[in-house]
């Protein structure tokens, strides 16, 4: 048996381009007891992956090889199984490759989800570790208090989109930054923030700031880093949370920006802690159940953007990093 395959062919020298990526034809290998073949139906691409493309990969996993498949999370089909945890037509959540089929080896990356329980591809998203990076960021970083204000940027994102309803189901009110008046209409209308701003049109972010958060900022759920961070920092009250999730706006970067605005974590007293998900997933099944509940509520709203077809999932990761995408990006690899 035979399964397509995205390799990195080369790493990027600042964005990402398609010259980056290949496609090839692999053979797959005989399971081994306690393996698991899996079929791909739905694949994550997330920023964080921008890091694992640079040689030593990031701090806290390693990066992807050349000449390697990419790998990432996967919702996927057992068709066939070696381990007694997993059965035929199972339908399970993984980190795997960047391919129509992977072999789970040992079956140590994979649980199984309920398709009757939510859409499959909600378990990339919502209810998956974007959802669970929000879930940490603003409920035990944050911890949101009614009456408070709370700033989400890339709010219209995977991550902001249910950070920013967290915040609103707590009681307080929710301001967004985003890239289009689409996406702002979206976290308003939609996901319920209070109010929100086109950063790319507003005359500054610091004035943006200073005319949506005229009370300060309390709690500062951080997606962009760079100039928005600089400019929370004037904005942030005495004592404010910053749940530091994300630097999407230099990932890209060949010289990082230079904050100008330090002293105020000083001279705030402000606590700003970073976090990776990563090292809070066994709350993943109680995360599932708050929030499955908050969607079926009415609580929450869901905004996925899908992409069709293993072969384009190189023009969805760069159109995500971009800002391109309208809530989570998805690649549909194959039914169910």
């Amino acid at each position: 048996m035979q399964t397509r395959q995205i390799v990195l062919a080369s790493r990027p020298d600042g964005w990402v381009v398609p010259e980056n990526f290949a496609v090839r034809e692999a053979d797959m290998p005989l399971l081994d007891p306690g393996d698991v073949l899996v079929r791909h139906l739905y694949m994550s691409v997330d920023p964080y992956m921008r890091g694992l493309m640079n040689d030593g990969g990031v701090a806290y996993a390693a990066g992807f090889q050349i000449g390697q498949p990419l790998f990432g999370r996967v919702i996927g089909v057992v068709e066939s199984s070696r381990n007694k945890d997993f059965r035929e037509g199972d339908c399970v959540f993984g980190m795997l490759d960047w391919a129509e089929r992977s072999v789970a080896r040992g079956g140590e990356s994979l649980r199984v989800v309920d398709p009757a329980k939510a859409p499959l591809s909600h378990y990339l998203g919502t209810l998956g570790f974007p959802g669970l990076t929000a879930y940490v960021g603003m409920t035990l970083i944050g911890q949101p208090k009614e009456g408070e204000t709370v700033y989400v940027s890339a709010a219209s994102g995977a991550v902001g989109q249910v950070a920013g309803q967290l915040a609103r189901i707590a009681g307080a009110r929710v301001i967004g930054s985003a890239g289009t008046d689409e996406k702002v209409r979206f976290v308003v209308g939609e996901c319920g923030f209070h109010d929100g701003f086109n950063y790319r049109t507003v005359p500054s972010i610091p004035e943006a700031l200073r005319l949506y958060c005229a009370d300060g900022i309390d709690v500062n759920f951080e997606n962009v880093g760079g100039a928005n961070l600089d400019a929370v920092l004037v904005q942030a009250n005495p004592f404010a949370r910053f749940a530091m999730c994300g630097m999407i706006s230099q990932y890209n970067e060949h010289e990082p920006y230079h904050l100008k605005n330090l002293n105020e974590i000083v001279s705030k007293r402000l606590n700003v802690q970073g976090f990776v998900v990563r090292d809070h997933s066994h709350l993943i099944e109680q995360f599932i159940e708050e929030t499955a509940d908050h969607i079926a509520a009415g609580r929450m709203t869901v905004a996925e953007d899908i992409t069709n077809g293993l072969e384009n999932a190189p023009a969805a990761f760069i159109g995500m990093l971009k800002g391109e995408n309208f809530g989570k990006q998805v690649v549909k690899v194959g039914e169910l």
